[in-house]
């Protein structure tokens, strides 16, 4: 049996966001969301599920939190809803969504969980997106606003703020899918204009009253290794690592774009972006910390040369490939998303941006497993295959810190089942069970162990 310690302070937290969870859609004056115009009207997410009731955490959100006291969690990240606090995007302030939030912060901090709290996590106020969403300029300014209110209102009990959770989905992902009309040309310009709100977001923390945490964005990473040792292959590697991983990390850790991707854009669609913009960039930095959210690992392959003429044609290819179900390989274990299980490719990627991007402070803010959790003995679902992923993660996140990586907390994906965007409810992430008939809360056998990893600050592993 192998021990594996943790450092003294480390962070155990559980994630959430407020779309997937809260239910009460248009309950107490919220506005509506982008994901609840998508949900009642696309036709595109699973079994015609929603996002109307969810957990119903905006009406259980005590019990909920009771829960994670006694799960013992030190702290837990969740998402503000933007059309909950400002029901049209900007203006007028709603109330009672701005009071539920508080009664959360509250709660949390009465049983001396720390709120870590994430600006925004995919649910825009439906009128912005009416204007171009996240290709407009006039939905960053609105966006600062936002963050500044809540800056000021609850700055005085939260320390820990994250900008963004995941540009890359809300913007290349979505727009090279089809959801926008922009496509992949629009795709790149959101996620432009998402790190230049990142980046006034961060000036105006910095110059508020209760500037005294610290503030960070969420980025989803994952290693990228090529399939076989061809050049061909490698060259693909690289290619599909600036896409996914340079992309965004570059510009908010130094402050500037990969050049192969800007000539790309430039070449393809004549984008560039405005050298006061990317002063802005620069002018924030060094950020305060980095929120890394991986799963996986991706294994990239082309035939010809010819696959990678064109870099953007090339992404578009490997997103059209992962949505129909990449094959799976033989002799490697993968998710009910099919997902590998790839621990050698979690430690890999902390190596290498504690390296790259000068030793940068790090949490995990998501990481965890979908698994079919269908079995329930003496009232507690058996999901031996979620902490088997667990202890293997967290196994090369302990090996990453013993070699120096600056990584300061974990925060397993998700406290609950809860609504999983196009899924719909058929995933299921969580450490708690969520019947979601009767909004019964049913504890794993991962949330057990999980507990007592966090009463040890470790665990032991088989070897």
């Amino acid at each position: 049996m192998k021990e594996i310690i943790f450092p003294e302070g480390f962070i155990w937290g559980t994630t959430t966001s407020s779309y997937q969870i809260e239910g009460a859609w248009n309950e107490d004056g919220k506005g509506e969301s982008l994901w609840d115009y998508v949900c009642h009207n696309l036709g595109i997410v699973a079994n015609g599920d929603t996002g109307d009731v969810a957990c119903d955490h905006y009406h259980r959100y005590r019990e909920d939190v009771a829960l994670m006291k006694k799960m013992g969690l030190t702290a837990y990240r969740f998402s503000m809803s933007w059309p909950r606090i400002f029901p049209t995007g900007r203006g007028k302030i709603n109330p009672k969504g701005v009071e539920f939030y508080d009664n959360l912060v509250n709660e949390l901090i009465k049983y001396n969980i720390e709120p870590v709290v994430t600006l925004y996590h995919w649910d825009l106020p439906l009128p912005l997106q009416n204007i171009g969403g996240w290709t407009s300029r006039e939905v960053v300014d609105a966006y600062v606003e936002y963050a500044k209110f809540l800056f000021d209102h609850f700055g005085d009990r939260v320390k820990k703020w994250i900008t963004f959770n995941e540009p890359q989905i809300f913007t290349v992902l979505y727009y090279s899918l089809g959801f926008f009309e922009e496509g992949v040309a629009g795709g790149f310009q959101a996620s432009h204009l998402v790190n230049v709100a990142h980046a006034r977001a961060v000036q105006a923390y910095r110059k508020c009253e209760y500037s005294d945490g610290i503030i960070g964005i969420t980025l989803n990473l994952g290693t990228v290794y090529p399939k076989t040792d061809s050049d061909l292959d490698k060259q693909a590697m690289h290619i599909l690592d600036s896409l996914n991983n340079q992309w965004y990390l570059d510009p908010v850790l130094k402050g500037f774009y990969p050049n192969e991707i800007l000539t790309a854009l430039r070449q393809k669609f004549e984008i560039s972006f405005p050298e006061e913009d990317l002063s802005l960039l620069k002018s924030v930095l060094p950020l305060d910390f980095l929120g890394i959210n991986n799963y996986s690992c991706s294994r990239v392959g082309v035939s010809k040369p010819e696959d990678l003429s064109d870099i953007l044609s090339f992404l578009e290819s490997h997103v059209q490939g992962i949505m129909a179900g990449e094959e799976k390989e033989e002799g490697r274990k993968y998710s009910e998303l099919g997902w590998e299980v790839c621990p050698e490719g979690f430690y890999d990627l902390l190596i290498r941006i504690d390296k790259d991007y000068n030793h940068v402070l790090t949490y995990i803010t998501e990481n965890g497993i979908a698994c079919k959790d269908n079995k329930i003995e003496d009232g507690i679902v058996q999901d031996e295959d979620r902490i088997s992923y667990l202890q293997r993660y967290l196994e090369a996140a302990n090996r990453a810190i013993a070699n120096g990586v600056n990584l300061r907390g974990y925060f397993i994906w998700s406290f609950m089942d809860n609504f999983e965007w196009h899924h719909g409810y058929s995933k299921r992430f969580g450490l708690i069970r969520i019947d979601f008939e009767t909004q019964e809360r049913i504890w794993k056998k991962s949330a057990q162990w999980y507990r007592e990893v966090i009463n040890t600050n470790g665990f032991g592993m088989e070897t």
